[in-house]
């Protein structure tokens, strides 16, 4: 096998952070400390900002400062909800994504999006009825459905989908060693064309790793909880798993870095045994909106 070409500059990974609920504002930089310490990509993170007060503020839906990064970048990472992001800003997104560069979206990036303040790109919002379900249907492969199981009652155990065993993003990851308290997301059955699952997601009966399958339909079927898919040449994994707790879990922060190397065409270099351990102790913030917490700046 011939060895994988590593970059002479490090790769530039922008994170973008914004949701209200499930605490991106936290998991995304323990991500991206791991990927570049680690792993030696360049990370450029941001964030949701109340221009009032200059501080993260994932309540406030019109401010992404700092989109022009992706101009530089190789990949985006994108974990954000209903953002309403003035053009200037949207602009810099739209234009990377139509450049068919390599994306990764998390829990509700499948609703990022919900344009109202202008029409320039009110098709990209979730909802859209003109570009069906913009940006999550279109590029992820889903946009928002619903809850499928009980919000914070239940949880989410990944299972290996029949076929996908193989896959380099599953490489050292554990058939059911990846649990979260986030619920399952629903999907409509079959995903589109060109969508392959990676991991299905057992709906657990509680909100511990130990907790039981839950019983009847919720898990018949399982729901698809990350996918691959490419979007106009760009390689796109989806994961609808994802609060800040969920990536306490070392199985799904190694599926994050593994679908870096992987959206980047570097499958070649992921080891199973990846470090991808926090570089300080991480412990996430539970779910939930106006949990997040005050006076942070970037």
């Amino acid at each position: 096998m011939l060895a994988a070409t590593v970059p002479a500059q490090p790769q530039h990974i922008v994170w973008i952070a914004g949701d209200e609920e499930y605490r991106s504002e936290e998991a995304l930089p323990v991500l991206a400390r791991i990927a570049e310490a680690k792993h030696g990509f360049r990370c450029t993170v941001l964030h949701a900002i109340n221009p009032a007060a200059g501080e993260i503020d994932p309540g406030y839906q019109r401010n992404i400062p700092g989109l022009e990064a992706l101009r530089s970048a190789d990949l985006m990472v994108i974990f954000t909800r209903f953002r309403d992001l003035p053009d200037e800003q949207m602009r810099h997104i739209v234009e990377y994504v139509e450049a068919g560069k390599p994306v990764i979206g998390i829990r509700t990036a499948t609703h990022a999006f919900h344009l109202r303040s202008s029409q320039t790109f009110a098709h990209w919002s979730w909802n859209s009825k003109d570009w069906d379900g913009g940006f999550g249907r279109q590029v992820l492969g889903e946009t928002w459905i619903r809850h499928h199981g009980k919000h914070g009652e239940q949880g989410t155990r990944a299972r290996i989908a029949p076929g996908a065993e193989g896959h380099p993003v599953l490489r050292g990851i554990r058939d059911g060693e990846i649990w979260g308290p986030a619920d399952v997301y629903a999907v409509r059955l079959p995903l589109p064309e060109g969508c392959r699952t990676l991991l299905l997601g057992e709906v657990t009966d509680g909100m511990t790793p130990d907790a039981p399958r839950a019983a009847g339909a919720v898990n018949d079927p399982m729901m698809p909880v990350a996918w691959t898919r490419t979007y106009k040449g760009g390689r796109v994994f989806t994961l609808t798993m994802g609060s800040a707790q969920d990536f306490e879990n070392a199985g799904l922060r190694r599926l994050l870095i593994n679908a870096v190397y992987w959206a980047l065409g570097r499958e070649e270099e992921i080891r199973a045994d990846f470090d991808v351990a926090p570089l300080s102790p991480y412990k996430g913030t539970p779910f939930g909106f106006g949990k997040h917490i005050r006076g942070r700046k970037p």
